[in-house]
């Protein structure tokens, strides 16, 4: 005997917009944002949280949105990598993945862009990470070295091993932001 959950209506506040889905409690941000909103640019890898390939932005913080539960999202901003670019502009980090060649098969290439931007924000509001020298200083963009960049963006896997090139691209961003 099979049990059917009870579908439930959420509003959410998707790249500017508002949206209103219906969904079953268990239904992921992932599979709500690409199966009933269109938006395939995230992307489905490893469905556990250990690939960021997922990743968008809630309220401004990155998320793994397939371990995240779409019904939890109501009211909350959401960001994903369509909603980056404005009026046909790439945002900074989009663009320098174009210029460094940030990516090769691209499958995760929205995740690493959607953490990039969130992790530029997170080094500009003074965050530090297990990379920081000495987390009892102020941090700033300033101290972003690539040693940083790659600790911050650690959990974005790259299969294509395009890493040195995404460093770059971020590291080019943050000149630019």
């Amino acid at each position: 005997m099979s049990e059917t959950l009870q579908r439930m209506e959420v509003i959410l506040e998707v790249n500017g917009g508002s949206r209103t889905i219906t969904v079953e409690p268990r239904t992921t941000l992932l599979d709500a944002l690409r199966e009933q909103l269109a938006l395939t640019g995230t992307k489905k890898g490893c469905d556990r949280g250990e690939c960021g390939a997922c990743t968008v932005h809630v309220d401004g913080r990155r998320v793994l949105s397939c371990m995240t539960l779409a019904a939890m999202q109501g009211g909350k901003r959401i960001t994903t990598i369509e909603g980056l670019e404005h009026d046909g502009t790439l945002h900074p980090l989009q663009a320098a993945f174009i210029e460094h060649d940030g990516f090769q098969c691209g499958f995760c290439t929205s995740g690493q862009i959607m953490s990039g931007v969130a992790m530029i924000e997170e080094a500009r509001a003074g965050w530090p990470s297990a990379a920081t020298p000495d987390v009892r200083k102020p941090f700033s963009l300033a101290d972003l070295s690539n040693t940083e960049i790659r600790e911050r963006m650690s959990g974005n896997l790259c299969r294509c091993a395009c890493y040195p090139n995404i460093v770059a691209a971020v590291a080019e961003a943050v000149g630019r932001s």
